[in-house]
């Protein structure tokens, strides 16, 4: 394609718009445009800068502490002192209640954001073109305002009620969201250069796709916390699990490549990680289903203005007991089991985690590839980038997201009542009068009383 271009270039104006300048065919190199498929091709990769991802920041108290042993081991207790670190932190975090939670995701999701623009920086920031990462930034901020305003509105309603202000915006929310994406738009439109102008559009693209990856994804996240702490925990403590175990059965059993994507991933590990995991699910589904704390929607209370987690605990978190079937009976001299139905949910929680949540570290992997660096950044030593961390726990997250809404979720009366009040006072009266005359219908009020005689 290069070739042609070359071929075809000779007879135009140079300055004419189709016409490519051989700085942005040299781009369409670097960024894989050509046509090969060849995935290990120099022209399929960017020629871009040693990422500071490629050096080790490890602390020196923990490299002398090692120093002596073999690489592999040595990486071996790196991750697993940092990984226990992390653990530990995440526990933290949760003790320390929903709003907690909820700045730990999004200082997750800014730093994931960072560190994929920042690859992309480095391609674009060569050309020294103006506004790609001031616009990659004010990108993101429209989308956090547009859907953290979206979830003020569906669970802080009375809140939003009693704030003038709040009421303008919860009002008119989605136009002010649309009309700062079209400001943003309308800067990168003017930002356009002569002759970069498919190196731009690619940046555009990479922008909004890094969006879709991490914003969307990380939102859905707290959306699933809203749900009740249980649906946040055990979807993100099956993806560390899995990670954990695929890798110490990997380390220690790992014999048979699974993915050319991946070498260091095992058959040996991805099938170990799997029985790991399910069961590790199973028992963090029964001890969690035993406390209001966790299965409880997390809930804003308007009079004292704070989260609540205080509800009657809905069906799947309550003990139902289960026959098994007559092969299960006679192995186990059981005929039934008392389970909570969440349990038998986490299996299909704990099935996706492990079978499908890889891939979405082989496709990061992918992208590491192509772009030839070997971490999206250093944060953590032994680990990489947060993004490296997380990229399954997106694809998890909006799975149990999903999931949820199919399989769980009902009609959500405090959601109703908050509706219900943002309305005008004749419109509440008008639907009491309604639901009354309806319930008096079905019989579960008593009739109206007979009108006295004159």
């Amino acid at each position: 394609m290069t070739e042609l271009r070359k071929r075809g270039g000779g007879g135009g104006d140079p300055d004419s718009t189709d016409n490519i300048s051989d700085k942005e065919a040299d781009v369409d190199d670097r960024l894989g445009t050509d046509g090969e498929c060849d995935g290990d091709s120099k022209a399929d990769t960017p020629d871009v800068p040693l990422s500071t991802a490629d050096t080790d920041n490890t602390p020196q108290y923990l490299n002398k502490a090692l120093e002596g042993l073999p690489p592999r081991w040595k990486n071996y207790w790196i991750r697993g002192v940092l990984s226990l670190a992390m653990i530990s932190g995440f526990f933290l975090i949760i003790y320390m209640g929903p709003v907690a939670l909820i700045l730990i995701v999004m200082t997750v999701q800014i730093k994931c954001f960072q560190e994929i623009i920042t690859i992309g920086y480095r391609v674009y920031h060569s050309y020294e073109l103006p506004w790609f990462r001031t616009l990659s930034w004010y990108f993101l901020i429209c989308v956090n305002y547009f859907f953290y305003g979206e979830t003020l509105a569906d669970y802080f309603g009375a809140l939003v009620q009693r704030e003038e202000p709040l009421q303008f915006l919860s009002r008119y929310h989605r136009f002010i969201s649309f009309a700062l994406y079209l400001a943003g738009f309308c800067m990168f439109v003017l930002s356009l250069v002569k002759k970069h102008y498919r190196l731009q559009f690619y940046m555009f693209a990479w922008t909004h796709v890094t969006l879709l990856i991490v914003v969307t994804q990380s939102h859905l996240v707290i959306q699933n916390l809203f749900e009740g702490k249980i649906w946040f925990i055990v979807p993100i403590s099956i993806v560390i699990c899995n990670d954990i175990m695929a890798y110490l059965f990997g380390f220690f059993f790992g014999r048979t490549p699974l993915i050319k994507l991946s070498p260091k991933k095992t058959w040996e590990g991805f099938i170990g990680g799997y029985f790991a995991t399910v069961i590790f699910g199973f028992i963090l589904a029964y001890l969690l289903s035993q406390f209001q704390y966790f299965v409880c929607p997390v809930g804003f209370n308007s009079e004292t203005n704070s989260f609540t987690v205080e509800c009657e605990p809905s069906d799947i978190f309550v003990m139902q007991e289960y026959r098994l079937p007559a092969g299960l009976q006679n192995i186990l001299s059981w005929k039934t089991v008392n389970l909570y139905p969440f349990q038998i949910h986490s299996v299909f929680l704990s099935s996706f985690g492990s079978l499908i949540g890889p891939f979405g570290g082989f496709f990061a992997s992918g992208f590491k590839r192509a772009f030839k660096i070997k971490d999206f950044a250093n944060t953590i030593p032994g680990h990489g980038g947060i993004m490296d961390r997380f990229d399954c726990q997106y694809l998890m997250a909006t799975f149990t997201h999903v999931y949820i809404a199919s399989f769980i979720r009902g009609p959500n009366p405090s959601k109703v009542l908050q509706q219900l009040l943002m309305l005008q006072p004749e419109q509440q009266l008008g639907i009491f009068h309604t639901l009354h005359s309806h319930l008096r219908e079905r019989g579960m009020l008593p009739p109206a009383p007979a009108a006295q005689a004159e």
